[in-house]
């Protein structure tokens, strides 16, 4: 079976890790980036019917501030968002598990929200809603990476970023099979590798289907 490479920042990559061994993968963590808090000012809650949330990283970099925002609903991609949400005491009012975009179009079109996100982020598509984004996170490059074992596996890139850094970081591509989120994050990954996919769905519980799959493909060699 080939190993797993997890590029994704901590705690996201460890998280990935135990759930790839529970499906009886060999999975690693090899983080290519490292999460940074960035300042910001919070806005007055009453300006917003909602807050956005596309990543757990909002919540454990947002602060104290986060506190003034808490009579927010709630609406998040992923369960394991919506989970440090309700940790960190918001109500959740909707979660998606298909990416933002699907996520706003199940919910109500006249809501203005509060998305707090990473420096790094992609847009919503034509959403119908009023969304404000402000930074409060930042992914930064790490420059300290063992990549003497990255032959032979299967590497999971949970965004576009990550596939352009590891493409970049990577010399020999041949034997390398990228497992990308999103059709986005396969485009991004470029070519030369043994082969590039990307899951039915943009989650986690999809990506991991898929390099499941991938690994079982065929033996190393």
């Amino acid at each position: 079976m080939k190993r797993v490479l997890v590029l994704r920042p901590e705690p996201g990559a460890t998280a990935t890790v135990e759930h790839a061994r529970r499906r009886g993968l060999d999975a690693v963590a090899l983080p290519l980036f490292e999460i940074e808090c960035v300042e910001w000012k919070v806005p007055a809650a009453s300006d917003f019917d909602g807050l956005l949330l596309t990543s757990a990283n909002a919540l454990r970099c947002g602060g104290r501030q986060l506190q003034t925002l808490r009579s927010l609903p709630v609406y998040t991609v992923g369960n394991a968002t919506a989970e440090a949400a309700r940790e960190a005491g918001f109500g959740v009012a909707d979660t998606g598990d298909a990416g933002v975009d699907r996520l706003l179009k199940s919910i109500d079109p006249k809501l203005s929200l509060l998305h707090l996100s990473g420096e790094d982020r992609r847009a919503p598509t034509t959403p119908k809603q009023a969304i404000t984004s402000i930074t409060v996170y930042r992914a930064r490059l790490r420059y300290d990476l063992d990549l003497s074992s990255v032959d032979h596996c299967v590497a999971l890139a949970h965004s576009p970023r990550a596939a352009r850094r590891f493409a970049e970081l990577v010399d020999k591509k041949s034997s390398i099979t990228i497992a990308a989120i999103s059709l986005e994050a396969a485009h991004a990954a470029g070519d030369g590798w043994a082969a590039v996919e990307a899951a039915a769905q943009p989650n986690e519980c999809a990506l991991l289907a898929l390099t499941e799959r991938l690994c079982n493909k065929a033996p190393a060699t």
